[in-house]
């Protein structure tokens, strides 16, 4: 879901040419070291590897790759960056939320494609310095560094930037560009928003922890999203994109729906009527600006937009673990998402920059 507010400002920025006006807007993002030694080294000698020697961390808490491992991290080619999404209740503090959608970014050696692959958030994984828990507890316990430390043990994949947005960032950025046209696919029905008798807005369920089942809360019209194409104003849409709890194929299909708006928002914001209006282009630039924590790796925001610049709408390939079919497996009363050989499969043509052929091998896993 988060991963076209960074092609937002991607675009924008080839728009305005590498302005002084871009670079305004480049200066409002906020930067920070959110990688830390989970990022690619460039100084890495090339070297060869494949499934059986996919790298995998070492345990301690602090540890990471050893050199040799690194070594084979840093010979990957294309480049990958990790987006983080983050749900963060208004009583939480934002270091302590879990991270709600993780969303691997792959660009071709070539920089002319990007594929889009999204982790299960409930996925079984060993944490490093932390045993074993749900994938979406790394950014808990250790921030971004410890996820993106994570979701490398389980993927193959060295990352050369990162990113953070919230959900409220989502909602400005839809609304920035006059919303987006989506197509529900399956009656979905929201456990946040919904109506009392007096017309209020208020919550339609209450989520029952620790599976967070949802309660219906009586005498609440909970607002539903009927399958068919229509426009989705800000609100719509984040509301649309978080819903997993009533709807059959759970995460998987809150995956779906996240990166069909991916989809829909890249278009919106290469379209005609928000790259030739100034106004429009004001909001947008600002929005992502304003939402957006950034690590380039040691590169800065405007060399990444040079590299991501021949990537538009139709250059993306959207596609799901585990062909978007639950393995969930019980440990100790919790329910956990385990990942397939076929996913395996998946991660090893990212590290060897091939997931165009996996893609056509596997038509069914593409979104």
């Amino acid at each position: 879901m988060k991963a076209w507010l960074v092609a937002a400002a991607v675009v924008v920025a080839v728009a305005l040419g590498g302005t002084a006006t871009w670079q305004h807007y480049v200066g409002s993002v906020e930067n920070a070291d959110l990688l830390g030694d989970a990022g690619r080294d460039r100084a890495g000698s090339p070297r060869q590897i494949d499934i059986q020697s996919a790298p995998r961390l070492s345990g301690g808490p602090g540890g990471g790759p050893s050199a040799d491992v690194q070594q084979q991290l840093d010979s990957e080619p294309g480049r990958n960056i990790l987006l983080v999404g983050l749900d963060a209740r208004p009583e939480e503090d934002r270091a302590a939320a879990r991270a709600d959608t993780v969303i691997v970014v792959h660009v071709t050696e070539g920089g002319d494609r990007a594929f889009l692959v999204s982790l299960p958030r409930d996925t079984r994984v060993a944490i490093p310095g932390h045993g074993t828990d749900k994938l979406n507890a790394a950014y808990a316990f250790g921030g971004f560094e410890l996820l993106a430390r994570t979701v490398q043990q389980i993927t193959g994949l060295v990352f050369d930037a990162g990113a953070i947005i919230d959900f409220a960032g989502l909602r400005k950025v839809v609304d920035a560009v006059g919303g987006v046209e989506l197509c529900v696919d399956e009656e979905t029905t929201s456990v946040h928003i919904g109506w009392d008798a007096a017309g209020r807005e208020t919550p339609p369920y209450r989520l029952i922890p620790p599976s967070f089942r949802p309660e219906r809360i009586a005498g609440v019209r909970p607002q539903v999203y009927h399958v068919g194409c229509r426009h989705f104003a800000g609100w719509e849409a984040l509301d649309y994109v978080r819903q997993r709890e009533l709807i059959p194929d759970g995460d998987y299909g809150r995956q779906r729906h996240q990166q069909q708006l991916l989809r829909a928002l890249a278009e919106k914001v290469t379209s005609a009527g928000v790259l030739a209006n100034p106004l429009a282009l004001n909001r947008v630039v600002t929005a992502v600006g304003d939402s957006l924590t950034f690590d380039g790796n040691g590169s800065s925001v405007t060399d990444w937009i040079v590299r991501l610049r021949a990537i538009g709408p139709s250059d993306l390939t959207l596609l799901r673990t585990n062909a978007g079919q639950f393995h969930t497996e019980q440990r100790d009363g919790r329910d956990y998402e385990h990942l397939d050989a076929t996913t395996a499969d998946l991660f090893t043509a990212a590290r060897d920059d091939r997931l165009g052929e996996f893609a056509a091998a596997h038509p069914d896993w593409v979104i």
